[in-house]
């Protein structure tokens, strides 16, 4: 990892965001189950959702939102449940 990260909890969920040097990484746990949000380090492409953040692809989505859809589902919350940082926010095409 090139950056400590920005950490967050609310409403159960804790949401995570750092960079390594190929990606941006928006990582969610709540009662061990995970998912994660990742995007290239140049935060032009699409957002890859994943079980957790060292896991294999499981969809692609051109914004945010539909990408965190997909992570609230994982999780069994409601979209707005998500924590998320501020240096996360600007993710997504």
């Amino acid at each position: 990892m090139t950056d400590s990260g920005d950490e967050t909890t609310e409403n159960g969920v804790t949401a995570r965001y750092y960079e390594t040097g190929e990606e941006r990484v928006l990582a969610f746990e709540r009662d061990g189950r995970t998912a994660a949000l990742a995007q290239n380090s140049e935060g032009y492409a699409m957002v890859a959702v994943r079980p957790a953040a060292d896991g294999d692809e499981l969809e692609k989505y051109y914004g945010f939102d539909m990408a965190l859809d997909h992570a609230a589902e994982r999780l069994g919350v409601r979209v707005g449940d998500l924590p998320i940082p501020d240096a996360a926010r600007d993710m997504g095409m």
